[in-house]
């Protein structure tokens, strides 16, 4: 199985070079939120197996907020975030763009610290790796080449059944099957046969699953000796937190507004300080940790917890810790899409985000917090971020359309449907 892998590059901007660097990324839009995939600098088009990439200036907006602690600077560098979601490693396609995007790639780091005329791009990028805290893919294992194929066969299905195969009795479903079956490959229709789990990554998981457990029990008896000095700790923060309850500017809002809602898919990229402390910074660890390994070995199979819109999403600490970058790919709008959160998995983002200094104020890490709708919302508009560049590799296809061109395959190489499971394989086309 071609299992789901990333990069992501980051670098300070050069101070007087912040606003060359966004009109260079903007040349590789067609419009305001729409990237030509076939720009001359970042062809994205060109790499088969990347499903989404984007460029983020990242200028963080709530550094003001730190006033309100101690042990913080009041100031970080403002980076340039380079990442991509695709099939295989994420080293090799890195190396791949390095070889064959390398000039535009040149061209957009020159605006960063420690690159020149002379720098070896790849050692450079190479270097400023920043691997995520926790990294989600909605469906381990579908790759580019499956969706667009699955695309492809589902519009000709369709075509076929509503027009084509007009003259086929409707009153057999298996009549009807067989047709279509026949139709597709008599029209070329190609399907790559799906890898299944090497005994490799069976051994892997299976040892993952075998080490969670062993470390689930020689951790337990000291957990349970440790919870209550942890929560009169957390108690006593979430008591003594400063409150910040501040309205996101409406213009900053209304800007990053403008290049969403092309797709039916948008990109969200966020960036926030954490709150001083070795226990907060412990806790998002720890629960960073937690996601990343759920999302390995539990929700990789369409969903987030309850939450089905999200193509891939990372966590990513940066600057020594004190900050954390989030970037998802989900279907939808914003408001949709925070929502859905809030409804389905509050307790969830509270648990991984209520470590961030002006997050709504929790009771004993999952409680209120996020259920706290206007303030959280609040929240995550002040510390989203303009995605200057996005790309994804199969517009106007949702998760819901990828599931379903997945059933469509399934019942398509089936030979053993009875009637009532054809007529329902057949309502999906």
């Amino acid at each position: 199985m071609i299992s789901q892998g990333q990069f992501m590059v980051t670098s300070p901007v050069l101070n007087d070079r912040v606003s060359d660097l966004r009109v260079l990324l903007s040349s590789m839009n067609s419009a305001p939120g729409q990237v030509d995939p076939m720009n001359t600098r970042v062809p994205f088009a060109r790499f088969e197996n990347i499903h989404f990439a984007r460029f983020v200036v990242a200028d963080d907006q709530t550094l003001g907020d730190r006033a309100a602690f101690s042990g913080l600077p009041a100031n970080e560098r403002i980076l340039l975030i380079f990442l991509a979601d695709c099939d295989g490693p994420g080293d090799e396609l890195m190396a791949r763009m390095a070889t064959e995007a390398g000039q535009g790639l040149r061209e957009v780091f020159s605006h960063c610290d420690g690159f020149d005329a002379g720098t070896d791009l790849l050692a450079w990028m190479q270097a400023r790796q920043t691997p995520p805290s926790a990294f989600y893919v909605n469906w381990i294992g579908r790759t580019v080449r499956q969706v667009r194929e699955e695309a492809a066969l589902h519009d000709a299905l369709h075509r076929e059944l509503h027009g084509g195969a007009s003259g086929v009795s409707r009153d057999t479903a298996q009549s009807l099957h067989q047709h279509l079956r026949a139709a597709t490959v008599g029209n070329g229709t190609r399907l790559t046969p799906i890898e299944p789990m090497t005994l490799r990554q069976w051994i892997g998981k299976v040892g993952l699953i075998v080490l969670l457990a062993l470390l689930a029990l020689v951790l337990l008896i000291p957990l349970i000796i440790i919870a209550p000095f942890f929560f009169i700790a957390l108690r006593y923060h979430e008591k003594t937190d400063p409150v910040i309850d501040t309205r996101a500017d409406s213009v900053y809002v209304s800007a990053i507004a403008k290049g969403e809602d092309h797709d039916v898919t948008n990109s969200f990229s966020a960036i926030g300080s954490l709150k001083p402390g070795g226990l907060r910074l412990l806790i998002t660890q720890v629960a960073l940790w937690g996601v990343g390994q759920t999302a390995v070995l539990i929700f990789n199979r369409g969903r987030l917890a309850r939450v089905s819109t999200i193509h891939f999403a990372r966590w990513v600490l940066l600057d020594g810790n004190r900050r954390v970058f989030f970037a998802s790919n989900y279907d939808g709008s914003l408001e949709s899409y925070m929502d859905d959160f809030i409804n389905k998995v509050a307790f969830g983002l509270n648990l991984v985000f209520s470590n961030g200094i002006a997050y709504p104020p929790t009771d004993y890490l999952v409680l209120r917090g996020a259920w706290q709708e206007q303030m959280f919302k609040q929240f995550l508009h002040r510390h989203q971020l303009k995605t200057d560049v996005w790309y994804k590799a199969y517009p106007g296809l949702t998760n819901a359309d990828l599931a379903r061109n997945a059933r469509i395959r399934q019942g398509l190489e089936s030979t053993t449907l009875s009637d009532g499971a054809i007529r329902r394989w057949l309502a999906e086309i």
